[in-house]
Order: C-alpha cells, then structure tokens, then sequence
C-alpha cells in the first residue's frame, strides 16, 4: 500500500541515527505518514556490523528506540520521546548493505508518557527483522538539545522530495 508523506522531520547535525554529517552513522531521514506512522529507510554498512553481514544488535534498538521516540513528533511537534522503557524482539538478522525499513507509531499517548511500537522491515518492505515496544517521557525538543545546539537540529531539504512512501506490511493498531 501506498502512504502519503505529510511532513519531513528534522534531522541532527551528529546524531548516529539522523546525524546528516556522522561519517560512521545511518544518515537517516524519517518521514510522517498520513496513517500516522513515521518512516526511515537507511542501511547499515560494515562497521555496523556483529557477526558477518549481520547489523549488531545494539544498533537494531538504537533505531527502533529513534524511530518510535520520533512518533510522539507527529502530533506534538515540539515534543520527543526520551526512553523509559524498550524491549526489542530480533525475528531475523538485518542485513547490511541493502535497505532496511524502519517505521515507529503511538499505541497509547496519555499525560506526561506514551508508549509505541516499531518494526524494521527488510526490503520487501513487508518481512518484520526486528520488533520493538517500549514507553516514552515526553520532553521538549528544545529542552533536550538546548538553545545554543539548535542550529544542529535543522531540517534538510531532499534532493529528491519524497511524496509517498509503499509499504507491504499491515499496520494494526491495539
């Protein structure tokens, strides 16, 4: 199914997950979706890696962590997601070298907290690789990056604007 792109997010200067100019990071770039949903497609690369061709595990749950902290952004968008709470289920290993889908939602948003789900999907864009739950403390953005780093927190204009996203994989909601 076809989801239309609403809004692009910011990306960081250094981030390992967004970092547009860490030369050992994933240089994603997350997307809000029109189901809600936001979206990264990244890869790794070799010194991603654990065991031969595998992305470690760490950096699995970094980007679920990322992606499902950035969700809260879709309908506060002065707000991020800081970790309380993440457990992260590895179905199959993630491939280097090819692109990964990674997608974060909300499946519960009351008061001070929320909690989201996430998937990383292979590039069928439909076969799950890694699945994670966790709880969120919201926070300002501008409390967490501070004043004088706000320059760093910028948003990038796509060479190529991306106007939908295709994803095979069926989003159900709790």
């Amino acid at each position: 199914m076809k989801y239309k792109v609403l809004r692009k997010q910011f990306n960081s200067h250094d981030c390992f997950i967004c970092g547009l100019h860490n030369k050992t990071g994933l240089n994603a770039s997350f997307y809000e979706l029109e189901n809600k949903v936001v979206v990264a497609e990244t890869k790794g690369f070799n010194h991603h890696q654990s065991y031969p061709n595998r992305m470690h595990g760490g950096i699995i749950s970094a980007l679920l962590d990322e992606t499902v902290g950035r969700a809260i952004n879709i309908d506060e968008p002065e707000t991020w997601g800081v970790t309380i709470k993440l457990e992260v289920t590895y179905r199959k290993p993630v491939p280097l070298d090819e692109p990964i889908i990674v997608c974060g939602w909300i499946t519960k948003n009351k008061g001070l907290t929320f909690k989201g789900e996430g998937v990383i999907l292979d590039k069928d864009r439909k076969t799950v690789l890694a699945e994670a739950s966790g709880t969120f403390y919201k926070q300002s953005v501008k409390d967490i990056i501070g004043e004088h780093h706000m320059p760093g927190w910028q948003y990038i204009e796509d060479q190529k604007p991306v106007s939908e996203i295709e994803l095979e994989y069926e989003f159900i909601r709790s």
